[in-house]
């Protein structure tokens, strides 16, 4: 039976969605609502006139697994070969990763000799730690926060640094919060099926997506890709899909359309706008799963609560542009613990994996300082209302402190992204399990997607809308 299928949210999961949707015979007319007044969501820049290029939220994009051969699928398919920039392994960002720990900057161990030698700011080589895995019972429990399950499994030192630096790089969120099996399903799966991190990942853990690769995605793997970026700026990706769906005669995409309740019509749904209604067989919510709860009728009350329970974090980017190149190390960056400075997460050296974004002619530097995620409030205060110089003046002092640049910077722009990063905390695998028992049990024609459920990279959430659209109308 051809359908109407409503998408809500035009970020990039909704985009996903409605890309891999369009293609399917059984969907007769497919729409796309978003509230703001741009489509993209997170995935913003801006680019200059002397051809500066600057991000405001992701900046580059892993292209490992099939997650990550599924986006560089989309983005060939989208004809955005040519506007690849590639990282390779052999990079000096690849290679060159920094944490700043007790008032100094420590270079990450990479290569085999950072494993076998004491790196500081560790007190032992990790080849110790990694043996000493092998060696740990396997874990009894359902779901443990992160930083349990490392210090269980690899050790106090290991957990409080490098993986408290790692989930505040990656969730901007605190390790003794989050869930281990929900934030790190590989390495959680590994123990399960074999006992030990190491082994599961040296053996594997059983089945696996399968996505088969495109010519990019080849291109990737033969050439070691360790991230992506495109010339014009992470903001090029949603363009480029929203060009695709307004070619579509069957696909209507909308911005300035805040959604203001859904009612059951039928079998299928009424979706309240502003001024008047839009009718559904199907709903594929692309939208935070909190802002997807306010808008459900009183009936899916309970599909409601658990859906609130969600927790997402802010962020603060603050992008700053320096005369010259005043970088004291090379690297893709720093990131900072949380016992150093809670409000601090870390800062990128945009310049140094992206140097085609630098304007052309004199050197200049680039970087991006990120603040706040599970500290934002108790830091900062509540994002509204957040004076711009605040936060410019926390992001110059902490490039001053920890890579000792006295200049100021040529060039600012403060960003506060609210709610950006959903919080998988303990526990979030039953709240799924709840959210999707609820929609089954009352038969809601009603599917999910996006960053509040099974992952929050930019890969994930591209995942999320083919999976939505799959699950509705088969392989696509």
């Amino acid at each position: 039976m051809q359908k109407t299928v409503v998408i809500l949210g035009g970020g990039i999961g909704g985009l996903s969605t409605c890309f891999h949707l369009r293609k399917s015979p059984q969907v007769s007319k497919v729409v796309l609502l978003e509230a703001s007044d741009r489509f993209g969501g997170w995935l913003s820049s801006t680019r200059r006139e002397d051809g500066t290029v600057f991000e405001h939220g992701p900046r580059g994009v892993r292209p490992v697994g099939a997650a990550g051969w599924n986006t560089l699928n989309m983005v060939a398919e989208l004809g955005l070969e040519s506007e690849v920039l590639p990282v390779p392994y052999d990079h000096v960002a690849s290679k060159n990763r920094f944490l700043f720990f007790k008032g100094k900057l420590h270079k990450m161990p990479s290569g085999l000799g950072g494993v076998f030698r004491t790196v500081p700011p560790f007190s032992r080589p990790l080849l110790q730690s990694v043996l000493k895995e092998i060696m740990v019972k396997r874990g009894k429990a359902e779901d443990e926060t992160v930083h349990a399950f490392v210090e269980r499994r690899l050790g106090a030192e290991l957990a409080d640094i490098a993986i408290d630096c790692l989930c505040r790089g990656v969730f901007a969120g605190d390790c003794r919060q989050l869930s281990m099996r929900s934030c790190f399903p590989p390495l959680f799966n590994a123990e399960r099926a074999r006992g030990s991190i190491v082994l599961g990942m040296v053996l594997g853990t059983g089945s696996r997506l399968h996505v088969p690769p495109s010519d990019l995605a080849k291109r990737s793997n033969k050439e070691s890709w360790t991230q992506w970026s495109l010339k014009r700026g992470m903001q090029t990706l949603p363009e480029a899909l929203q060009d695709a769906l307004m070619c579509e005669k069957h696909v209507e995409v909308h911005k300035n359309v805040p959604v203001k309740g859904l009612t059951r019509a039928g079998s299928g749904w009424e979706i309240k706008l502003e001024d008047g209604a839009v009718k559904a067989d199907h709903i594929i919510s692309a939208i935070p799963a909190q802002a997807l709860a306010s808008v459900l009728p009183p009936a899916a009350k309970s599909l409601s609560q658990h859906l609130r329970e969600i927790a997402t974090v802010s962020v603060a980017l603050v992008n700053l542009e320096y005369e010259g190149s005043i970088l004291p190390v090379t690297g893709f960056g720093h990131l900072v613990p949380s016992s150093e400075d809670k409000a601090l997460l870390g800062v990128v050296y945009d310049s140094v994996p992206f140097p085609q974004h630098s304007r052309p002619g004199a050197p200049s530097t680039r970087l991006t300082v990120m603040m706040g995620g599970a500290w934002f409030q108790e830091e900062f205060g509540k994002p509204e209302g957040l004076a711009e110089q605040e936060l410019l003046g926390r992001a110059t002092r902490a490039v001053r402190a920890h890579l000792g640049v006295t200049a100021e910077p040529q060039w600012s722009y403060v960003t506060v992204l609210k709610d950006c990063i959903p919080q998988y905390h303990l526990g979030h695998w039953k709240r799924l399990e709840s959210i999707e028992s609820s929609i089954k049990q009352h038969s809601l024609p009603l599917t999910l997607a996006g960053a509040s459920y099974y992952g929050v990279s930019v890969n994930d959430v591209i995942l999320s809308g083919r999976r939505a659209a799959e699950s509705l109308v088969g392989k696509v």
